[in-house]
């Protein structure tokens, strides 16, 4: 593995650790990746200067206000999980099916189960989304919104409610920046947010798929209530009470 591609990988480590106990000294870091002080402070401020963290004196905390990270930055994180999540969300597609996926990185890695199905439409306004489907022909892609979000790489803007005015669509799955129970789904660009809301309205049944990282945090705007979900798709380290708050709210919780 090159120097670079370690590189990356621990500070996304960095990342990860962060998010599942809040904050880390640098002696902490130092000690977990086997590195120098002085190569962990190095990497804290590369994480600062891009809004992923927080430094604090003689460590670091996962920023306060949540980034509009890239979509390249998202998809590298969490991976495992949102394998694991795309995978069980594709069980709850059949063949016949009008799905949404959104932009998220979550919902692109429902895409690689799909083609075992047949005849099924899938609208979305992520252009990953869209290009990942070029290659299986018994995908029907429909691109929904208007101006291009180069850090998300997706169409946001009014959806065309003529497009959709004859399409019944079953399912709908959606990524999102955080998920509490007061907040529902809650996403940080504005625009984006707009966009979902939209489709979140068009869909009989919503289901969000997010990591364990998202439970807790509140992003800038909400597209789905709490009451506006019917399930929510997750890895096994979500926190478990609030797993079981969601549940008892009527949200079907499931757990990979």
């Amino acid at each position: 593995m090159s120097k670079e591609n370690r590189l990356t990988e621990r500070r996304q480590a960095i990342i990860a650790a962060l998010e599942d106990v809040g904050q880390l000294s640098v002696a902490e870091l130092s000690e977990r990746f086997g590195v120098s002080e002085v190569t962990i402070r190095a990497d804290l401020q590369a994480l600062s200067d891009q809004g992923l963290i927080q430094r604090i004196r003689g460590g670091a905390m996962i920023a306060s206000v949540l980034p509009d990270l890239s979509y390249e930055v998202r998809k590298k994180l969490n991976a495992a999980q949102k394998a694991r999540i795309g995978q069980m969300a594709a069980t709850m597609i059949q063949s016949g099916d009008t799905v949404v996926l959104d932009a998220s990185t979550t919902a692109q890695a429902v895409v690689p189960y799909l083609k075992r199905l047949s005849e099924v439409t899938v609208i979305t306004n992520g252009l990953k989304v869209a290009m990942s489907m070029v290659a299986f022909p018994n995908i029907h892609v429909v691109l929904v919104g208007g101006t291009l979000r180069r850090e998300g790489l997706s169409l946001v803007g009014p959806v065309d409610c003529g497009i959709l005015a004859d399409i019944h669509i079953r399912i709908g799955f959606f990524g999102a920046r955080g998920f509490t129970i007061e907040e529902g789904l809650t996403d940080v660009n504005i625009d984006e947010v707009r966009t979902k809301r939209q489709l979140v309205q068009r869909c009989r049944e919503v289901v969000g798929v997010i990591d364990a990282s998202k439970w807790g945090r509140i992003a800038t705007s909400t597209f789905a209530s709490l009451d506006q979900i019917d399930a929510i798709i997750t890895d096994d380290e979500a926190p478990s009470d609030l797993v079981a708050a969601a549940r008892a709210r009527g949200v079907d919780v499931i757990t990979v």
